[in-house]
Formats: C-alpha cells, structure tokens, sequence
C-alpha cells in the first residue's frame, strides 16, 4: 500500500494569563483569550541540531535518542521537525526502494516493501520523550504552585508592615528585598495569576501610601518606572504592524510579565499609562482572536474535505473487482486521493487524528484486499505456468517423432488442453509459448515434408479417379446394352488399383462413383431381368409349368425373408452406428436389399408369365 504519514501533532501555544494592576480597568484581563487556541504551524522542510542540518532517518533517530536518554528539553516545534522530517524521508527511502525494484525488471504487482524496523524506533523514542514532557510538566505545575505560595507569604509580609505605619520607612530596604524575591519568583498558576498580582499592587500601592519617604524618593521612583512602562508601551505599539501575529502574541505576553513586574507611577499617570499600554494589547488581541477564528473555520472546512474522501474510498465495492484492471483503476482513483488529502490542511485538533486514523483505515482495507487478490492471482497464475510447463515437455519429447498419425492426434490433444488453461506470469508468458510452438511447429513441418511427395501422388489419384466418374457418367446403359457389365468391372478394377486420394476429397469422390456405379448396374440388371423373363417365356412354351411355379414359390418366399432379415439388421445398423465404417456397411446392405427386391421382381415377372399361358 502507498504509505502515508502521521498528521504533525499540533503544537499548543500555553500564554501567560495577563496580570492587571489595580487600575480601575480590569476589562482587559477578559478581553484576552484564556487559552490560547492550538496553532499548526507546518514544519519546515529540514530542520538543524546544534547547527548540523539532519539529512537522514538514522540523524532523527539519533537525535530522538538524545533527548529521550538525556535531561535535554526539546520545545514541541523541535519534535514535530523531527516526526515530520522522519516520515518524509521514511517515505521517500520507501519509494527509492520501489522504483530500485521496477527499474529491476519487476512488477508493481509482485512488489512486497521490505520489514523495516525504523518507524517503530521512532514510535518507541517518541513514547518516552512524550513521558519525559509529561513528568516535567508535572514538575513545572509543582513549582509554579509552590511559587504562588512564595508569593502570598511576600503579600502576607507587606501587609503586617502596612499595619505598623510607624515601621514603615524602618523597614523601607525589606519590603525593597520582598520586592526583588517577588520579581525573582517565576511562574504561578495560570488561573491564579490575575487575582495573585491585584492583590499584590493593591499591598503595594497601599504601603506606599503610607510610606513616609521624602518627596525626592517617592518621585525619583515614580519617574523611573514611568520611563521603563512608556518603553513597553511603545514596544506593545510596534507589535501591532507585526505580520507574524502568533510571534507578536507571545511577545505581548511578556511584555505584560514586565509591565507587572514595574513598580507604581505617580498616581495622576496610572491610568493614562495603563490605557495607552491597553489600547495596543486590545489590537493585537483582536487581531490574534480573528486569526484563529478563521484558522478555526478552516479546519472546520478541511475536515468536511477529509471526511468526503474517506465516504468516497468507504463506498468503493471491493467484492465487485474482480480483474487486475477493475483492481489497478480503483487503485489510481485512491492514490488520487491521497495526494488529495496532502494538500488539504489540518482538521480541528480534537478530529485531526480521528479522522486520519479512519481515512488510513479506509485505505489499508483497499490495499490488504487488493495484496490478497493479487497474491491469490499470482498462485493460479503459477499453477497455470506449471500445468503448461507439463504440456511443454511432452510436446518437445514428441517433436522428433515420425509416427505421424499418432503424434499428430497427441499434439492436438495437448493444444486444446492449452487453450483450456488459463494465463501465466507475464515474465514467463511469451518464454514458455514460443517453447510449446517451436516443439508443435517442429513436428508439423517435418510431417508436412515427409508427406509432400504422398499429397502429389494424392492429389494425381485423384484426377484419375475423376476421370473414371466423368467417363461412367457418359455411359447410356441402351447404347451398350451387351458390354455394360464388362465396362463396369474394369471400371471398378480400375478404381481399386488406383492408390489413395486426399482424405477430405474421399468420401466425397466414392459416393460419385458409387452413384454412376449403382445406376449403370441397376440399368444392366433390368436389361439382364428382361433378357431371363423373355427366355423363360420360351421355357413355358416347351412344358413343365407346374413344376416351374412351385419353385417360383418357393424362390419368392425365399427372397422376401431374406429381404425381411436384411431391413432388420439395416434398422440396428442405423440406429447404433454412426462411423464411416458402419455408413459404408450400410451402404453395401442397402445394395444388397436392392439386387435382391430386382430378384423378388423377376420371380414375380415368371410367375405372372405362368397364370398368362394358363
């Protein structure tokens, strides 16, 4: 079957939940998606480890096994490289390899892709550094909740100097220490961020408020932080012309880390400051919303194109293919479908691998099917080749012969059966043909010699034979009343001694001869009849008729039996033989009948010239 790959897992983007000041606008922190939503990116064509591009499936492989059996971190954009690159390379050494096997001389049909072990190398590290991501991830959750409770027992210590106001400004350089632990402090629960950081500037603000700091410090501190939170402003402004809206998101995202991080400013500014940082996040936030919007409709359209192709490769009726033809167009059809599907994008995360899993499915069904049909195709095809193999060597171990009737009836024989068996492999079908024709053709062509003297004698006994009908044929029994019988032996000697004649002109030219032959006889026998009437008419005159009608009598009594007997052996002659031998006896039994029916005839003939003289 064609070989397609796995759909690249979409990478999921996790942001930073944004984190608000204790400015009266807390709409922003909504106006933000609470997750980002997954985002394909495709993968490039060939990806780099520490600068090396990897160009073949041992380097992935490699590569996988590092990062499965080392404490590295690969990012998920790194992996699907990796599983991209793999599959492509795992299909192109596939398809080197069958071309390498047609170029070879074989056939798409006898074709069978050699076991590889690579892919399930490549499932096997995947599986462990998927674990890995897994048992980190648990680690990363474990330490963002353990710094969120770093950062409540920081809030729970600004709030018990917030409730000593005289110890405010001694404590000045701690709660400056609390703020750079708080800074120092990474990662929180996502969730939890927003409310953590409100609760934190509302401390902070508060102890502020009530610090007792000169004027010179307090504005030297609100002035610094204004110049650090304009800068971020201005960098939020400039991501708004950025093309890339995933990489101007993430950005974002940790341009509102800093803006948390920076103190308070004067507390005219707050809300300015914060508005103008506000109104370029909203743009972008819009802009990265709309973008997923529409990569979610698209999805969702690409999924209604991959489903199509998997009902129509679904609807196909494989119990109805039955030739390597009706199999080969559906198998087009399919591999159009396939590429098809390449160019169409990715479904939504949560049907992407669905519907790949049903559409490969769809696919194996057809190309199982189609290997088992093939393979049974190919065992009748050998069974077929050894069946004529047989009739080859029989053939060629008679081509020499020269008992030419016999052999000739064999190799007949073994060309019906021939037909009778069906085709062979086509790399042995031309071979082994021109082997049992060459053996056939042999012994034809050495009988069509061996006879080309007997056909020309043939073909001359024939024309004697012709001549001999042609001359009966001329013959008027009146004319030559007394010679007839004399010219009719010779005539049949002449036919006996002459040799034999082409086997299809035989039956015919004797059946000529037999009917000149039957009529020039009947005709002597009625002149020979007459003749023996007349002459015993004279023998009636001369006395003794009574002795004469009895053995009429008894002659005619004699002769209707024997004609009697010899209509019940012709009525079994004809109903159980049907050779030529048996027509030919047959045949001499009616001639029998009829000279002894002319016999019956002329008793008869006396007899009536008896009771005439009476």
């Amino acid at each position: 079957m064609t070989e397609i790959q796995n759909p690249t897992e979409e990478p999921v983007v996790e942001p930073v939940a944004t984190e608000t000041t204790a400015q009266p606008v807390a709409e922003e922190a909504t106006a933000q998606p609470a997750a980002e939503e997954s985002c394909q990116e495709e993968p490039q064509a060939e990806i780099s480890t520490a600068s090396t591009p990897l160009q073949s499936k041992a380097e992935v492989l490699a590569r996988l096994h590092q990062i499965a059996e080392t404490d590295e971190e690969s990012s998920r954009q790194e992996l699907d490289m990796l599983k991209s690159l793999f599959y492509r390379l795992h299909k192109q050494e596939i398809e080197e390899a069958y071309k390498s096997f047609i170029d070879g001389g074989g056939t798409p049909e006898e074709y069978t892709p050699a076991e590889n072990n690579d892919e399930a190398d490549f499932k096997n590290q995947m599986a462990i550094i998927r674990e890995k991501r897994a048992q980190l991830a648990q680690q990363q959750e474990a330490e963002r909740e353990a710094n969120y409770q770093k950062k409540l027992e920081i809030i729970e210590k600004i709030k018990a100097y917030i409730e000593n106001p005289d110890e405010v400004n001694r404590v000045y350089n701690d709660f400056k220490q609390l703020q750079q632990e708080w800074n120092e402090i990474k990662n929180v629960p996502a969730e939890k961020a927003t409310e953590l950081w409100k609760t934190y500037q509302q401390v902070v603000e508060q102890y502020y408020d009530t610090l007792k700091l000169n004027n010179e410090l307090r504005a030297y501190d609100f002035k610094k932080n204004l110049e650090l939170k304009t800068a971020l402003c201005e960098a939020a402004e400039k991501l708004t012309e950025e093309e890339d809206i995933i990489s101007a998101f993430r950005t974002l995202q940790q341009l509102h880390a800093e803006f948390r991080e920076i103190g308070p400013v004067a507390s005219e500014l707050r809300e300015e400051i914060w508005n103008r940082f506000k109104t370029a996040s909203t743009i972008i936030n819009k802009r990265h919303h709309d973008f997923f919007e529409s990569r979610k409709q698209q999805e969702e359209e690409n999924l209604q194109k991959k489903t199509e192709i998997c009902e129509t490769i679904e609807a196909y009726d494989l119990s109805a293919l039955k030739t390597f033809a009706e199999w080969n167009a559906i198998s087009e059809k399919i591999t159009e479908l396939q590429a098809l599907w390449k160019t169409i994008g990715f479904a939504p995360q949560k049907m992407n691998v669905k519907i790949f899993e049903r559409f490969r499915a769809a696919c194996d069904k057809f190309f199982t099917q189609k290997a088992e049909y093939f393979q049974g195709v190919r065992n009748s095809l050998n069974e077929n080749y050894e069946a004529k193999l047989a009739l080859v060597e029989k053939a060629e171990s008679l081509k020499d012969s020269t008992a030419w009737k016999e052999t000739t009836d064999i190799l007949v024989e073994l060309q019906k059966k021939w037909k009778e068996i069906g085709t062979v492999p086509k790399k042995y079908s031309d071979q082994i043909w021109q082997r049992f024709n060459a053996a056939c053709d042999a012994f034809f062509e050495a009988k069509k010699e061996a006879n080309a003297d007997t056909r020309s004698e043939q073909l001359e006994n024939m024309q004697k034979k012709q001549a001999i009908i042609d001359r009966l044929a001329a013959i008027e029994p009146a004319d030559m009343e007394s010679e007839l019988r004399d010219q009719l032996r010779a005539a049949q000697k002449e036919w006996n001694e002459i040799g034999h004649v082409p086997f299809k002109e035989k039956d015919k030219l004797y059946k000529l001869f037999r009917e000149q032959m039957d009529r020039l006889y009947g005709a002597a026998s009625a002149n020979a009849t007459r003749r023996r009437v007349n002459n015993f008419k004279n023998t009636i005159k001369e006395g003794g008729a009574d002795k004469l009608r009895d053995r009429l009598v008894r002659q005619l009594d004699i002769l209707r039996n024997e004609i009697k007997t010899y209509e019940n052996n012709l009525g079994f002659l004809n109903l159980s033989s049907k050779s030529k031998q048996g027509n030919a006896l047959v045949d001499e039994l009616n001639r029998k009948v009829d000279k002894l029916r002319s016999d019956l005839e002329e008793v008869k003939a006396k007899l009536a010239s008896l009771d005439e003289q009476k």
